[in-house]
């Protein structure tokens, strides 16, 4: 088999790593790629790896009727999804990077190293995690069923989280030696956490001035007394098999992780009385906190291999 995909958003960082992602796919065909800002313009020339004429289209949600696709991933900003699933066949799988779908229960939430794969098997509407929320669930989900009280994440993003839209959390000379915090209370990936883990989540996001890469520092209040090396040993068996995350004994750091596809968790503090459990996530907010999960989940859902991914650098 050999999946049609359309892009719709191809513009911003994300939709970047999509594109050099889908360019590695034999299974995969770019056959509709839109985003207004490019219109016009040939793919290969924002992502020379694309060997293709096909040209970024200003493709109208009614549009999209006339396309025989087999997938659909929309690389949207938040609120901007629905005029475009009006227009889309309810067989045709979508894949949504914004926080539309991901309090919806009609829609699959696409987290496959927790939530598992067989929910995305067949899936036509899946949620795409938002990047902290990946990072942070991953830190808390082999101690979900230990947690007694309010988990804590502390959050660092490199400012191209904040995207393409001229801001202060992605002006370099505003970031310049500096930390920004920002959204002190209610932010959507604190709800996302907290729905999603079934756990009370405060969340504090910063960004930095570094381009990719985000880590979440997590304080996990535990059930029962535990050691370290217990603890471990706990995420290691909870994420045996999975080759896109990586447990560690020492405490990751960002510049570990920017540019590659998986996520790396490690740290593993804990408090004397063996109650509290801080444990250290990292991951690239655009590869496995964006791209690379979408292509898993478009994959899954296509019935199509995982496949491998290669670091944004090569």
């Amino acid at each position: 088999m050999t999946a049609r995909v359309g892009l719709i958003g191809g513009r911003g960082y994300t939709g970047r790593e999509i594109l050099r992602l889908l360019s590695q796919r034999q299974d995969m065909t770019l056959v509709l790629a839109s985003s207004r800002e490019l219109a016009g313009q040939r793919v290969r020339d924002t992502a020379p790896e694309f060997d293709t004429d096909l040209t970024f289209d200003a493709v109208a949600p009614e549009a999209l009727g006339g396309h025989k696709l087999d997938a659909i991933i929309l690389a949207l900003p938040n609120g901007a999804a629905a005029g475009f699933l009006e227009h889309i066949d309810p067989d045709t799988l979508v894949v949504d990077l914004s926080a539309d779908g991901r309090f919806d229960p009609l829609w699959v939430y696409g987290l496959p190293e927790i939530y598992g794969r067989d929910r995305l098997r067949g899936a036509k509407r899946i949620a795409n995690p938002g990047c902290y929320a990946t990072c942070g669930q991953l830190a808390i989900a082999p101690m979900r069923e230990m947690v007694s009280g309010p988990v804590h994440v502390f959050g660092v993003s490199g400012y191209s989280g904040a995207g393409t839209t001229p801001s202060r959390k992605n002006d370099a000379a505003a970031l310049k030696d500096n930390l920004m915090p920002y959204a002190l209370t209610g932010h959507i990936h604190e709800r996302e956490m907290a729905a999603h883990a079934g756990v009370e989540i405060h969340f504090t996001p910063h960004v930095a001035s570094f381009f990719s890469g985000l880590v979440t520092t997590v304080h996990i209040p535990i059930t029962g007394m535990m050691t370290v090396d217990g603890c471990r040993e706990v995420y290691r068996a909870f994420y045996e098999g999975e080759p896109l995350v990586e447990v560690v004994e020492d405490i990751p750091e960002p510049a570990m992780i920017a540019g590659r596809p998986g996520a790396i968790v490690g740290g593993f503090g804990l408090a004397e009385d063996g109650r509290h459990l801080t444990v250290v996530s990292v991951l690239d907010n655009l590869q496995k906190g964006a791209a690379v999960q979408a292509m898993q989940n478009l994959s899954l859902a296509l019935g199509l291999p995982e496949g491998r991914y290669e670091d944004a650098a090569n």
